[in-house]
């Protein structure tokens, strides 16, 4: 059984904190948030501590609470917290931070170096599949028109990591992304193909946000079948899709 530390108890946070509490091939140790004043455990799972990033030292907290791999779904700040105590280590890290800056990819990228780590904006099974259905047909018909529309809750400020990493492996401007913003909804991405006389559309909804739990139960699994480096979702996916079409060939 795998044993794993949470860092963010958000909305997403306490959903995949859910569904890593249930799996059976995990041992959810902990959760770390911003701050932990005044929770004691995790919902439904209260023997599961949540602590406070405020006041951690993860050197010390690794060494008394060791785990295999660590799963984020906090702020972009945190991995210069907790990084290089995962690397001596050669703890896992699986990442779903959306608003990384490139000095923050590339941090991660030195991590790759030490340990297995895996970010990506999106770390639905769905989305990721959508990826590379949308990489496969641009291959295809590079002659097509190709929009990506994004829509999530109304308060998310920024433009989705998600759609911009959709429009960057189609080679698209991020003046093809449309952004919408409307009451609670979860995410809704969709990539539209316009050809001369047909139309396709790729869609992914998030229905729940139980869906970044499963996935990142994925991405644990896959990831720590993968060699130490810096990996992507859609690449750990990809390898999957192979192994299963080389095994029913």
């Amino acid at each position: 059984m795998m044993k794993v530390g949470l860092i963010g108890y958000g909305k997403a946070g306490k959903a995949v904190a859910s569904v890593l509490a249930q799996d059976p091939r995990y041992d959810l140790r902990w959760v770390a948030k911003r701050t932990g004043a005044g929770l004691h455990g995790v919902e439904g799972c209260e023997e599961v501590p949540v602590i406070g990033l405020d006041g951690i030292r993860f050197d010390d907290w690794l060494d008394t609470h060791p785990v295999d791999a660590v799963v984020d779904f906090s702020m972009p700040d945190a991995v210069y917290q907790y990084g290089q105590a995962l690397c001596e280590r050669g703890i896992m890290l699986v990442s779903a931070i959306s608003a990384y800056s490139p000095q923050d990819l590339a941090y991660l990228r030195s991590m790759g170096e030490r340990t297995r780590v895996m970010s990506s904006p999106n770390i639905t099974l769905g989305i990721n599949f959508l990826l590379l259905a949308a990489k496969l047909l641009r291959s295809i018909a590079p002659f097509a028109d190709v929009e990506v529309v994004e829509q999530h809750f109304r308060d998310k400020p920024e433009v989705s990591g998600t759609a911009r990493k959709l429009a960057e492996a189609l080679s698209l401007e991020g003046d093809r992304i449309t952004s919408l913003r409307v009451g609670g909804i979860v995410g809704h991405h969709e990539v539209i193909f316009g050809f001369p006389h047909q139309t396709v559309r790729l869609i992914h909804d998030s229905i729940r946000r139980e869906a970044f739990g499963t996935g990142a139960a994925f991405a644990l699994q896959a990831l720590a079948a993968a060699p130490v480096g810096f990996h992507t979702f859609d690449e750990l996916l990809m390898h999957k899709i192979r192994s299963e079409l080389l095994a029913t060939g």
